[in-house]
């Protein structure tokens, strides 16, 4: 053991300085307004203020808090910002939420976006976000395993009825053996009527997968007592 301990120094060491390099290089910065953080802090204080965590049950997406404030900020920047690089900082809130429900799952699933979207964005936030939960279970990763058919319009765009109409039937998985007989957890970024994570779950069911548990990061509605992220 005593040999290996200057091996071990030499490692603490190399990676303290990565990290100082790296926060040179890119200093850590909150999610929402890019104010200066620590690297193991996903907002900033006034941010990480605004942020409430949900109540969640059963019947439901469990999601890590309400969509507004901070995290709502930092979502469309993640989204729509052309920022693939908050999914490490907002991944970081995934694993919390995956470490405190702990989930029995044999595979992670990201909600796929459909082909000309994912070309036009250039990456899939919900897969980016699955890449954390599956991570922090240890468990693979299936991104390319649902498969969105029809290019349908946001969600964000609708109304209630017309959100379950619109993705009807607008996903099929992509190898059933894969899923088949797999309890499955389900990435979103976002769940507003959770018609997006019930087509998912019915295509999955489908091609006979044992369980499907849906996650994300914030759903809209009515916020718990106020909790900091």
């Amino acid at each position: 053991m005593p040999l290996l301990r200057p091996f071990v120094l030499a490692f603490l060491a190399a990676r303290a300085i990565a990290r100082a390099l790296l926060d040179t290089l890119s200093p850590p910065a909150c999610a929402a307004c890019d104010a200066p953080v620590r690297r193991d802090r996903v907002f900033c204080q006034p941010c990480a203020a605004t942020v409430v965590r949900t109540a969640n049950t059963p019947d439901e997406p469990l999601a890590f808090a309400a969509f507004g404030g901070a995290l709502a900020a930092a979502l469309k920047r993640f989204k729509y910002g052309e920022r693939p690089d908050l999914g490490r900082p907002l991944g970081h809130l995934l694993r919390g939420l995956v470490r405190e429900e702990a989930p029995v799952v044999d595979l992670v699933i990201p909600v796929p976006l459909h082909p000309r979207r994912l070309a036009e964005r250039g990456y899939n936030q919900a897969a980016l976000l699955a890449h954390a939960a599956a991570d922090e279970l240890g468990v693979p990763l299936a991104a390319r395993a649902l498969v969105r058919l029809r290019n349908t319009p946001q969600q964000a765009t609708l109304g209630r009825a017309e959100r379950r109409t619109n993705v009807a039937r607008a996903f099929v998985v992509r190898a059933p053996r894969a899923v088949r007989g797999r309890r499955i957890l389900l990435v979103d970024d976002v769940a507003t009527t959770g018609a997006t994570f019930s087509a998912c779950r019915d295509a999955l069911v489908e091609a006979g997968a044992r369980d499907v548990i849906t996650f994300c990061l914030a759903r809209t509605g009515e916020p718990s007592p106020a909790a900091p992220a």
